[in-house]
């Protein structure tokens, strides 16, 4: 689990970068973080990942109260996490075995269980004939798809995904969110940040909008996908270019009006979500 409570972080600079942030992600749940530039998700991640100490408030990750969490012990905290890197980060000099390899590795896994749990993952992210392929040898695609299986390869209790669709191309995009929604289906916790919006509206699911260090949306978005067809889309709006605009907020109107619109009327007669 994931919980923030009332958390500031005011650098040294004087810049504010996140101003009294609640949030709680429960294990299991699946989270896009959206913002923009400059906006904390940055310094969420750090938070996150005990790099920065929060100015006031409270952080608990996976159990640890990270204000209260000793030097020494921060090792074994990021242990539980999974983190995936918008710029794949992988060892030129290994192969994609190894790469996964190495992270079990640090952390003196036995041989015995690399040999069994690295064929696994590599498994699981459709990568079986690339094992022995070096980094320079994939596309860019495949590179995430290593990038994931290694933050994979410790069974984390939590997976931070940076941007990782930001270095690939667009149509890949999708079964990057595939790969991780697969992942999160068998119980990983998923926080994805991400400024691609085709994403979250074709996806759906949990939205967290961060503008100006403050969390301004924080809901359950249906996905375009999955719940409304491109004629129910057209015809829903050639309908708002008919009705009076709907003045909108920083961040494409926090993953826009539209989405709000469509979610709400294909759920009226549900009782809402």
């Amino acid at each position: 689990m994931v919980e923030l409570k009332n958390v500031s972080v005011t650098y040294s600079s004087g810049v504010d970068a996140l101003n009294n942030v609640s949030l709680k992600i429960n294990d299991g749940d699946f989270a896009f973080v959206v913002g923009s530039s400059g906006a904390g998700k940055s310094t969420m991640i750090k938070l996150l990942l005990k790099e920065i100490d929060a100015t006031s408030g409270s952080v608990t990750v996976n159990g640890y109260d990270l204000g209260k969490l000793k030097q020494r012990s921060i090792p074994e905290f990021r242990r539980t996490l999974g983190f995936v890197f918008q710029d794949f980060r992988l060892i030129s000099s290994m192969t994609v075995y190894e790469n996964i390899a190495f992270v079990l590795r640090v952390i003196d896994a036995p041989p015995k269980y690399i040999k069994k749990r690295v064929p696994y993952v590599i498994s699981l992210v459709g990568l079986q004939s690339k094992s022995d392929s070096y980094p320079d040898e994939l596309s860019g695609g495949e590179m995430q798809r290593v990038a994931i299986a290694r933050a994979l390869v410790n069974d984390p209790q939590l997976i931070i995904a940076d941007e990782p669709t930001g270095n690939i191309d667009p149509e890949l995009s999708y079964e990057i969110v595939e790969l991780l929604k697969g992942i999160n289906d068998q119980g990983t916790t998923i926080l994805m940040v991400t400024h691609e919006h085709d994403l979250v509206r074709h996806f759906g699911g949990r939205i967290i909008n961060i503008t100006d260090g403050e969390i301004v949306f924080d809901e359950v978005i249906t996905g375009i996908n999955d719940e409304v067809t491109e004629e129910e889309l057209e015809q829903f709006e050639e309908q708002q270019a008919l009705s009076e605009p709907v003045p909108v907020s920083t961040e494409d109107a926090m993953i826009d009006e539209v989405i709000a619109r469509i979610n709400a009327q294909n759920h009226t007669d549900q009782g809402g979500y």
